[in-house]
């Protein structure tokens, strides 16, 4: 996957959320979003998935225009702000329910996907007994279920307990092995360089800095 943003702007109620924004991204890479509240991250994440329009510019996605040739990219996962689910159902039954949608995920798929978050598939607990930690894991599930080209991940070590944030960033980095193309939003600056290989830095919905991460391999 190839995504070019081409002077990607949105105003709000008068308000500039995202001004003039030009990145390149491609497959088999992690590009780590960083920035304070309201620098325009989660803004710009919304627009990748295509749950917002740009007021001006454009974004492509191996060539197609989003919002033109295409209304949202063909395989994406996103974890966006807060999880939601049903509250009655069990974590199973929830990606069960996604997975319908386009009946691409075997149960078994879809158990594996549970135990690569930290969760236990066969958990007959519903959604509303869950804890914040649980329901983090949960969402994260969801993103990677059917295992999407595109994977937005917005803050998903939050409410993480230590060996919760290890199994999360080994999972990202075993999506990225497996081709795709990852972009995560972290407040953390030394969580997101030490899995990045982009770090966008942003600020009052500017793009104000762009640098490669180099990894020692032999570590």
């Amino acid at each position: 996957m190839h995504i070019i943003i081409n002077n990607l702007s949105k105003t709000i109620k008068g308000r500039v959320v995202l001004d003039d924004i030009r990145l390149e991204m491609q497959s088999g890479r992690i590009y780590g979003f960083r920035g304070i509240n309201g620098s325009g991250k989660t803004m710009l994440m919304r627009a990748i998935c295509g749950l917002i329009r740009p007021s001006s510019g454009t974004i492509e996605i191996d060539g197609a225009v989003l919002g033109k040739d295409l209304s949202f990219p063909k395989s994406v996962g996103a974890l966006i702000e807060n999880p939601a689910f049903i509250s009655k159902y069990t974590g199973l039954e929830n990606l069960r329910l996604l997975a319908m949608i386009r009946g691409v995920a075997t149960k078994q798929e879809l158990k594996d996907t549970l135990t690569s978050v930290g969760l236990d598939p066969m958990d007959k607990r519903s959604y509303k007994k869950y804890s914040l930690g649980m329901r983090q894991r949960l969402g994260i599930a969801a993103a990677c279920i059917e295992n999407p080209e595109l994977i937005l991940l917005d803050e998903p070590f939050n409410a993480l307990d230590e060996s919760g944030i290890d199994g999360i960033r080994d999972l990202i980095l075993k999506k990225k092995g497996e081709g795709a193309l990852l972009i995560v939003a972290c407040h953390d600056t030394q969580e997101l360089i030490s899995m990045a290989d982009e770090v966008i830095e942003m600020y009052e919905g500017k793009i104000t800095k762009c640098y490669e991460v180099k990894h020692d391999e032999s570590a």
